[in-house]
């Protein structure tokens, strides 16, 4: 059963080596029967997000573009020509719409300044390489987390729509009744007014 579920959870695998592509396919589907999209470069992985890069020389012209994969986390080398992982990482983050999914960093430089910006960046993980199985059985409770934040947005975006509604329902209510009111209002004038021409022609 847990693989099962399991196999519904999506990786991107993100890296410019085609070996270290294929060993993390192997070790993502050998881990949790993860469903995995590698591509080999940062630009290829947001086409993949629903993401076009529309200006290469502008970190923020991104349109969204209608994506119908499902991504549920993102692991992706860190040096890349063109588009590094940490940029790739800083455009999935600044996105409202991708910003909940969990990505990784793997690398096989140790340094630590590297290291702690990807992490204080919003990275999950940063993995040496060469990646163990053991580091890919540590992604599950990520992308889980990542389904959870998912969900708990769209929660808070129905129960704003729903009180939204609430509030439009209440508004036309009040606008009913002070047009009932007014209508009263009208109406007794119009009576007192009638009396009075009465009274006028009686005397």
């Amino acid at each position: 059963m847990a693989v099962d579920a399991e196999a519904q959870f999506h990786v991107l695998a993100v890296d410019d080596s085609l070996m270290d592509r294929k060993l993390i396919e192997r070790l993502l589907k050998t881990s949790s029967s993860f469903q995995v999209t590698t591509v080999d470069s940062g630009s290829k992985a947001l086409e993949v997000l629903g993401l076009k890069e529309e200006d290469q020389t502008s970190t923020s012209a991104l349109s969204p573009q209608h994506n119908e994969i499902e991504v549920n986390l993102v692991i992706t080398d860190y040096c890349m020509p063109g588009m590094t992982g940490y940029d790739l990482l800083k455009k999935i983050k600044e996105s409202s719409s991708l910003k909940d999914i969990p990505v990784v960093i793997m690398s096989s430089e140790n340094v630590p300044s590297r290291i702690n910006r990807c992490l204080e960046g919003g990275a999950e993980e940063f993995f040496l390489k060469p990646v163990q199985l053991s580091d890919m059985r540590r992604l599950g409770p990520h992308i889980l987390k990542g389904k959870h934040k998912e969900q708990q947005q769209l929660h808070q975006e129905e129960n704003s729509n729903t009180n939204h509604t609430i509030m439009g329902s209440s508004n036309n209510n009040n606008m009913s009744n002070k047009r009932k009111v007014m209508d009263e209002e009208i109406l007794s004038d119009r009576t007192r007014l009638g009396f009075s021409s009465s009274s006028l022609n009686l005397i």
